[in-house]
């Protein structure tokens, strides 16, 4: 559905009166199309308020993963110069002294940093053997959270932390995401950076960032299956993923067979009609997938039935979990015991929500079941990698722009889409986007996370 605010406000009338009244003016985010790929408005300002956790190499590295983007790189802000994004490398921050610094090198630039901007701060693990190095990294994620509330103008914020173990080569794909119009409405994110997941000997496939030789198609010879891909997120999903080179198969319910088709044609993938909360669920997929396994595991499936919880039947609460949460577990199981995640690339994608992290009113049921994707997430990515060599991962979108959105009342509508830092609602591809970063054989360093996107929605953390 049209957001006419977000039109109207970018008329000459429109900015008049929202300056005018102090009304918020949403600014059209700059989303990836094969005709903008990159960011705009100047180079990339690496920054470095303290000497970097890994010295010259680190300052080296980070540089050449932010050129292979396209985007130049410079050191320093000359006068009146803009700047597409400012990288800054706050891995040697470790004490307040260093925080001082922090703001010595980001103020100065603040304001030549151009609309639709990125801010990302690279940070280390916080140290439980050295409490002032872990209250100086600490305080970086504080510092993120409110600078993506208040930069404006389609600029995001985010802080990429690399675990102990983990080089700046671990965090190249989350880099390229973050430093692209991809991420367009994901801001103020904390992204933990591990090493590689274990991956038993002769297992590991082709390496690289992408073994197909063209790194616009990471996805290029690999199989994804994309659950609710009927319509909304889970179509974007799978127009994303083919993009992106992968042949996918696309579930949904046999009553939505006709959508079901349409989408899989457009992405040149296969329709797998099946009811995900059937006994047989995982079997049925298992016996779908090609002889080389799966390497994509997209859990997109989700319905919403909202009560209060002193109006709501047990049928309600029954079917939202039993889509939302129940088909997630008794599926992946499946699939994991039958080792049909390929090792190394194979990558599992949950959808979760913000109603998962911050609740929402009449949405128990609903809100019971992304917290649980969440807890799913969290519990298996670290076991999954150890035993399988795969990534398991969860996005948590917040207000989206669909047809179940649409439906909305008009004034819950306008504070949903309102009630975040871009003053507007996200768009199904947003959440394509993010899950295509996770679903990337690059991004075998990022496991167990879950992403907001939600244009940093005031809802929640």
């Amino acid at each position: 559905m049209a957001d006419r605010y977000l039109h109207w406000t970018n008329t000459r009338p429109g900015r008049l009166l929202t300056r005018t009244l102090g009304l918020p003016r949403p600014v059209p985010l700059h989303r990836w199309s094969p005709r903008r790929p990159r960011l705009e408005g100047g180079p990339v300002l690496h920054l470095t308020p303290e000497p970097p956790r890994g010295g010259a190499q680190q300052t080296k590295e980070l540089a050449g993963t932010v050129e292979a983007t396209g985007l130049p790189v410079v050191m320093e802000a000359e006068p009146g110069a803009r700047h597409a994004a400012a990288l800054v490398d706050a891995t040697g921050i470790r004490t307040v002294d260093g925080l001082r610094g922090l703001h010595a090198c980001l103020h100065p630039v603040m304001r030549s940093l151009a609309e639709c901007g990125r801010i990302v701060v690279l940070g280390a693990s916080p140290d439980p053997d050295d409490h002032r190095q872990a209250a100086a990294q600490q305080a970086l994620e504080g510092f993120v959270r409110s600078l993506g509330k208040e930069t404006g103008g389609g600029r995001t914020a985010q802080l990429v932390r690399l675990a102990p173990e983990a080089t700046p080569a671990h965090a190249a794909s989350t880099l390229r995401f973050l430093l692209s119009p991809k991420s367009a409405y994901v801001s103020g994110q904390v992204v933990e950076i591990g090493g590689a997941p274990a991956v038993p000997e002769g297992d590991l496939p082709p390496t690289g960032p992408d073994a197909s030789g063209d790194p616009a198609q990471p996805l290029r010879g690999r199989t994804a299956l994309v659950t609710g891909c009927a319509r909304g997120i889970g179509e974007s999903v799978a127009a994303t993923l083919a993009r992106d080179g992968a042949h996918v198969l696309c579930l949904d319910v046999p009553q939505a067979e006709d959508d079901l088709l349409r989408v899989a044609e457009a992405a040149g993938g296969t329709a797998l009609p099946l009811d995900i909360t059937a006994g047989d669920a995982g079997a049925r997929i298992a016996a779908a997938l090609p002889s080389g396994g799966l390497d994509v595991l997209v859990h997109n499936a989700g319905i919403t039935r909202d009560r209060r919880l002193a109006n709501m039947s047990a049928e309600r609460w029954e079917s939202v979990l039993a889509v939302n949460l129940d088909s997630v577990l008794r599926t992946t199981d499946h699939l994991l015991a039958e080792r049909a995640l390929r090792p190394g690339t194979g990558r599992v994608v949950a959808t979760a929500s913000i109603a998962g992290i911050a609740g929402n009113v009449g949405q128990t049921n609903y809100a019971a079941s992304k917290a649980g994707v969440i807890g799913f997430v969290r519990s298996l990515a670290p076991r999954a990698a150890a035993e399988h060599g795969i990534t398991v991962n969860a996005v948590a979108p917040g207000f989206i722009e669909t047809k179940m959105t649409a439906a909305v009342p008009f004034f819950i509508r306008e504070a949903g889409r309102r009630m975040s830092s871009h003053s507007q609602g996200g768009l199904p591809v947003d959440v394509a986007e993010t899950t295509a970063w996770l679903a990337d054989p690059a991004s075998y360093a990022v496991n167990g996370q879950v992403v907001r996107v939600c244009g940093q929605s005031l809802l929640g953390a």
